[in-house]
C-alpha cells in the first residue's frame, strides 16, 4: 500500500527540502504539501513530485479535507521569526499555535496515527544552561517562542489524550539553500551571506558572541524522514541539533574561509527577545535517531554559498 503523508508548510524552506528528500529516498510515498505560500515559493518545488494545497493551516475545514487517507503529518508551517513576533505577535500565534491546534484536529478527525511538529530551541529562553537538556525549564523570551512552546504542548497533550503518535523537535537554527534573504526578518546565515556576495557590511545585533547550535538542513530532513518511516513517537520533546556552540563572530570567519574575502562588520542595538546562548544536549536524539548525523558548519556554509551563488 502506497504510504501518504502532508507536510505543511512544505513549500518553505525545511519543508521543501524535505519534500525533496522524501522523492528521492522513498519515490513511491506520496507526498501532498499544505502552505499557503505567504514565506513559501513554488520554485522551492520545482520539479518536486508532490501534490500541492494552497491553503492557510487556519481553515481548519480545508485541513480536515487535507488530511483525508493520510499516513503521517510533518507539520513545519509557521511564522518562524522572533522579530517579527514581537512586532506582530497576534499573527504568530495565530498561526503556530491555533494553528497547530488545527493540524492536530484534522488528525484526530481522520485518525491520523502519526503527527510530527516543529518546535524550536527558543523556548529555553531565559535559561543559562549549556548545553539544553530537554528536561531543563523553559522560559520564552518573544512571543515566538511562547507560541512554539504551545506547538510543542499541543502536540505531546494529543499524545497523551487520544493515543496519537506525536513527535516534537525543537529546532536549532536550521539553515540551508533554499532559505530567504529578502525580506526584513531573515535568518542570520542567509542575511551574512547575502551581505558578504553583494559587499555589503554584515550585519551584528549585539557583540557577537552570542552563539548558535546551527544545524544544516540535510540533516534535519534525514531525522523527518527516520521518524516518518518508522512512525516515531516520544512523550517529550526532542532536540533536533548536534551541540555545537558557534559565536557569530566565529561564523564570520568561517564564512570568510568560505568566501576566501575579508568581510565588513556593523555592530547594532541587540534586539528584544534574541536569546544569548544556544546548544543541543544532543543525548536524547542519540538514543531515539542513532542514524542521525551533522554536517559540519563548513561543508554546510560551502554548499549554501553555492546555491547562493547559482541564484536558484
Amino acid at each position: 500500500m502506497t504510504k501518504r503523508i502532508l507536510v505543511t508548510g512544505g513549500a518553505g524552506f525545511i519543508g521543501s527540502n524535505f519534500v525533496d528528500y522524501m522523492n528521492t529516498h522513498d519515490p513511491g510515498t506520496h507526498v501532498t504539501v499544505y502552505d499557503d505560500f505567504s514565506t513559501g515559493l513554488d520554485n522551492n518545488l520545482a520539479g518536486a513530485q508532490c501534490t500541492v494545497i494552497r491553503d492557510s493551516i487556519l481553515n481548519a475545514p480545508a485541513l480536515v479535507h487535507a488530511a483525508r487517507g493520510v499516513d503521517s503529518i510533518v507539520h513545519l508551517a509557521a511564522i518562524g521569526s522572533v522579530p517579527l513576533s514581537v512586532a506582530h505577535p497576534r499573527p504568530t500565534h495565530d498561526a503556530n499555535a491555533t494553528g497547530t491546534l488545527n493540524v492536530l484536529e484534522a488528525a484526530r478527525e481522520n485518525s491520523v496515527d502519526h503527527v510530527v511538529v516543529a518546535s524550536s530551541s527558543s523556548v529555553y529562553g531565559l535559561n543559562p544552561s549549556l548545553p539544553k537538556n530537554e528536561l531543563d525549564w523553559t522560559r520564552p523570551l518573544s512571543p515566538y517562542a511562547a507560541s512554539k512552546l504551545a506547538t510543542e504542548s499541543y502536540a505531546l497533550a494529543y499524545g497523551a489524550s487520544y493515543g496519537m503518535r506525536t513527535l516534537a523537535f525543537r529546532f536549532f537554527n536550521v539553515y540551508g539553500p533554499r532559505q530567504r534573504a529578502d525580506h526584513p526578518y531573515a535568518a542570520v546565515i542567509p542575511k551574512f551571506i547575502d551581505s558578504a556576495i553583494a559587499g555589503r557590511p554584515l550585519v551584528i545585533h549585539g557583540d557577537g558572541l552570542q552563539s548558535r547550535d546551527f544545524t544544516y538542513v540535510e540533516s534535519v530532513c534525514s531525522t523527518l524522514y527516520d521518524s516518518v518511516m518508522r512512525h516515531a513517537q516520544y512523550n517529550q520533546p526532542v532536540n533536533l541539533a548536534f551541540g555545537t556552540n558557534t559565536t557569530l563572530l566565529d561564523l564570520v570567519a568561517e564564512l570568510e574561509d568560505v568566501l576566501n574575502c575579508t568581510v565588513a562588520l556593523e555592530h547594532q542595538e541587540p534586539r528584544a527577545g534574541d536569546v544569548r546562548s544556544s546548544q543541543a544536549d544532543t543525548s536524547l536524539l542519540g538514543t531515539l535517531f542513532p542514524e542521525a548525523r551533522p554536517v559540519s558548519l563548513r561543508v554546510g556554509l560551502k554548499n549554501t554559498v553555492e546555491w547562493f551563488a547559482r541564484g536558484d
